[in-house]
């Protein structure tokens, strides 16, 4: 019996050479499709849609100071998960490096949290490019049911979003069709998003009244960290990258810029567009689903605010997209390892990618999308993010003395102070979401456990037993 195979259940750790040079996966991703990935989750609903919440209740025009916050915190996380991705370069992000740091229980924790994190902001961005395309079809005279145009609720007449959840079931479809296939697409909404950015940027900044930047601190210093906190949501998309691992051609030297150089972007474009949006509208008046089109129809350019609306529409669908990815090939990973379903690691052998588990999680995300209104668990979302940030970040420092041999296509400077600092940013964060945030997030945990000691510590295949079993049979047949 293994040395892995002699420790407790509760702590045996998946080996760092695991066989990903084997996987079924179709490796076609080189560091411009990531760094596309990339943006392309970052950039979305974070800049249409977060900027107006946080700057008009939390930050005012220090939203700036929020992002750049948020930003710094991301960029230490950014550089572990770099590292990571580097040496471990399987599918699964966090919950993969967890699994080859620390041990199968962190692992499943860290993937449950994942689940969390990608699924229900999946719907939750569904949601709300449902509101966006329902704006804009009303521009052309155009309204659905009244039935069919948000989530459940009886007491407002509505039943169903139906637009969210054809968006939902669009998007895997696309999904099914091959990687390769996804990030072309992709890569075209993500140019349509920034060239929108950069208008919105190059017209704007004529029009910023600096007299709107006071008070620039409105909240105070609290204020900003709360807005930090708030707009994390913005900065999620960059660890969907890693999840990618088993389709690129050379992880070792693509992952790291594909991480590093999308969230360096989407950094510098959110402090950005939040100075000239601040600078437009007085803060106070930036509390609606459409800041940054809002912008434009308050200095009454009005034919701008339509492409604006139309580019938010399409830069919510790319984050829809990879949040949609990310989590495909999440569940891929952890039933690959025997703590889920066989079913979402099943390849179709046409297209590639686990075609019957994206089918099985986008329909289900497609009824949430479609009954549930998901604005707390879009909050959830922050909360999910931050902790596996933290973890991941801790991870680096474990990994290094525990593997100090291993092969890494890239170095975290400064260790241990980088991932402890990261590890700190992120936990600070944490403590300034709401109570009922933390309470929901623990819930989540339980049942998650609840899962793996009733299946997943049985059918993972770390299990002796259960690979004794297996070899008992084969040997039968």
């Amino acid at each position: 019996m293994s040395e892995n195979q002699k420790r407790s259940s509760l702590l045996r750790k998946k080996p760092i050479a695991f066989g990903e040079e084997n996987s079924a996966l179709k490796r076609a991703l080189g560091p411009l499709e990531l760094t596309t990935l990339g943006v392309a989750a970052i950039i979305g609903t974070g800049i249409f849609v977060l900027t107006g919440v946080a700057a008009a209740n939390y930050a005012g025009p220090g939203l700036v100071l929020s992002f750049l916050l948020a930003g710094i915190i991301c960029a230490f996380a950014a550089l572990c998960y770099s590292e990571f991705a580097s040496s471990v370069p399987a599918s699964g992000s966090a919950y993969t490096y967890s699994y080859t740091a620390f041990d199968e229980v962190i692992a499943w924790i860290l993937g449950w949290d994942l689940i969390l994190e990608y699924g229900f902001a999946s719907a939750a961005v569904a949601s709300g490019w449902s509101g966006y395309f329902q704006s804009l079809l009303s521009g052309f005279g155009l309204q659905l049911p009244h039935a069919l145009s948000s989530a459940y609720n009886p007491g407002k007449g509505t039943y169903f979003d139906v637009t969210a959840a054809a968006i939902t079931l669009l998007i895997t479809f696309l999904l099914t069709r091959g990687v390769k296939e996804a990030a072309r697409a992709n890569g075209i909404m993500v140019a349509i998003k920034i060239i929108v950015v950069l208008i919105f940027i190059g017209v704007g900044v004529f029009y910023v009244q600096p007299s709107n930047w006071q008070p620039f601190l409105p909240f105070g210093i609290s204020g900003v960290t709360a807005g930090a906190a708030t707009v994390f949501f913005a900065y999620i998309g960059f660890d969907a990258v890693s999840t990618a691992a088993e389709e690129v051609k050379r992880p070792q030297r693509d992952l790291p810029i594909g991480i590093i150089a999308s969230l360096a972007i989407c950094t510098l474009l959110y402090i950005v567009v939040s100075l000239i949006l601040t600078g437009i509208v007085p803060f106070h008046m930036l509390n609606v689903s459409d800041p940054v089109a809002f912008a434009f129809e308050f200095v009454n350019l009005h034919g701008l605010s339509w492409i604006v609306a139309l580019g938010a529409i399409t830069g919510i669908t790319t984050v829809l997209l990879v949040m949609m990815y990310g989590q495909t090939r999440l569940l891929y990973s952890m039933s690959r390892d025997g703590l889920l379903s066989p079913v979402f690691s099943k390849i179709s052998g046409k297209s590639q990618t686990p075609a019957t588990g994206t089918w099985v999680a986008g329909i289900i995300i497609a009824l949430f999308s479609g009954f549930i209104s998901l604005g707390h668990l879009a909050e959830l979302t922050n909360i999910g993010t931050l902790f596996a940030f933290a973890v991941v970040s801790l991870g680096i420092i474990v990994l290094r003395k525990n593997n100090p041999e291993l092969k890494r296509g890239f170095k975290v400077p400064l260790v241990p102070w980088i991932p402890i600092l990261s590890a700190i940013g992120c936990v600070y964060l944490m403590t300034r979401l709401a109570a009922l945030t933390w309470i929901t997030f623990f819930a989540w945990l339980v049942i998650g456990l609840f899962i793996y000691f009733m299946y997943g510590r049985h059918y993972s295949h770390l299990n002796p037993l259960r690979r004794g079993s297996a070899a008992d049979e084969a040997k039968g047949k």
